[in-house]
């Protein structure tokens, strides 16, 4: 697939997932340094909300409005993924008031790029996207957005997540 970064054209690296698709297990980092598996989550859905950088307005508000609307449903867990550092996903977190927020860094091996196809491989970060797994790990909601100075589309992410209660 090919996105758009600035004016440029990118075709992102790895191996897409569609709507049905099984994703295989893979690790991140969280702040504190350590390793996170798929397979450590039991909640029922898994919301991954993958941003380029924390550090960016439109990454921000991002993650700001996923977690605001959904965090706190309890068959839903909102994990937010970048290929930021862990200590500055930390920082973002504690500097936003946001500690409820689970942020996992793909720094370090970019598994996750490469299970989801996200990668932005000319400029190691991952594209603006969100998928929604089941408990069977399989993807039931998918949106890479085309430019990556766009936002996804809030009203059909909630509107998709409401439907599963």
């Amino acid at each position: 697939m090919e996105i758009l970064f600035g004016k440029q054209k990118i075709t992102l690296q790895g191996n897409p997932k569609s709507v049905g698709d099984q994703v295989q297990d893979f690790s991140l980092i969280n702040n504190d340094l350590a390793p996170v598996k798929l397979s450590d989550f039991n909640e029922p859905y898994l919301l991954f909300n993958v941003v380029p950088s924390l550090d960016t307005g439109v990454c921000d508000m991002q993650t700001k409005t996923v977690n605001k609307a959904l965090n706190d449903l309890h068959h839903l867990k909102v994990i937010t993924v970048s290929n930021d550092l862990p200590f500055a996903q930390k920082r973002w977190c504690g500097n936003d008031g946001m500690a409820n927020v689970l942020t996992l860094s793909d720094y370090k091996d970019l598994e996750f790029a490469q299970e989801f196809g996200t990668l932005i491989a000319p400029f190691r970060l991952q594209a603006r996207a969100v998928f929604v797994l089941d408990s069977d790990r399989r993807v039931i909601y998918k949106e890479i957005v085309e430019n990556v100075s766009n936002h996804p589309s809030y009203d059909a992410l909630i509107n998709f997540i409401e439907s599963l209660k």
